[in-house]
């Protein structure tokens, strides 16, 4: 290849970020995320800034609008869920041990954040939110399949229920009168999944709550 034609080549590669634009870029939505969960979604972006520990500017170079940063909050919760869904699976060989130390998990990861996050100007339909929501589903549905093909979970629930439960038990109340509420999460979230468990102790009114529920228009 000529000097040229190398030259050339080098010019149309795109440039890998650099690892230092990497971290500040881990660092700008690990502290969003805190901060989302601690205040509600339209917390200043020069608070989170400052959390992370970098200018606003580098925040602003990375997330120039505030609906940038939002996204890439939920797309990061999804992911990180997901992986939670395949660790306790491999962790687990009981489907519902499986399924109870995924449900913990993902209390962890604050989960229910991702409510008031999705409520605002959002665009629902961007491309890596449709990625990470179909993982995501696909992994827990996965999980409660398994639980219930082994005659360890109920048969009148579906995926959705575990989702609505999981996402209304660790829904955080920015600004709340009543602190300290997150050291029930856990102790409510494990009253919710022996109701999980078979053989059955109830019937359930209404029916079933399926992933095509929680996405259809009320």
């Amino acid at each position: 290849m000529s000097a040229a034609a190398a030259e050339a080549s080098r010019s149309t590669r795109t440039p890998r970020p650099r690892a230092d634009a990497l971290r500040n870029r881990e660092r700008i939505v690990s502290a969003a995320r805190e901060m989302f969960v601690e205040h509600g979604p339209q917390v200043p972006l020069d608070e989170i800034a400052r959390r992370a520990g970098v200018g606003n500017a580098t925040l602003y170079r990375h997330f120039p609008e505030r609906s940038d940063l939002v996204r890439e909050v939920v797309v990061s919760v999804m992911s990180r869920t997901t992986e939670q869904a395949g660790s306790a699976a491999a962790a687990e060989a009981d489907p519902f041990a499986a399924l109870r130390r995924f449900v913990h998990a993902a209390a962890d990861e604050r989960i229910g954040a991702l409510c008031p996050m999705l409520s605002g100007a959002f665009d629902a339909d961007h491309p890596d939110l449709h990625a990470g929501r179909g993982e995501l589903e696909a992994a827990v549905q996965g999980l409660v399949e398994r639980a219930q093909q082994a005659g360890r979970m109920r048969s009148d629930v579906a995926v959705g229920d575990l989702m609505v439960a999981l996402s209304q038990l660790t829904r955080p109340l920015p600004g709340t009168a009543c602190p300290n509420m997150d050291r029930f999460v856990h102790r409510h979230l494990q009253l919710f999944v022996d109701g999980l468990e078979a053989p059955a102790r109830s019937e359930l009114p209404g029916s079933a709550a399926t992933l095509g529920d929680l996405r259809s228009e009320p």
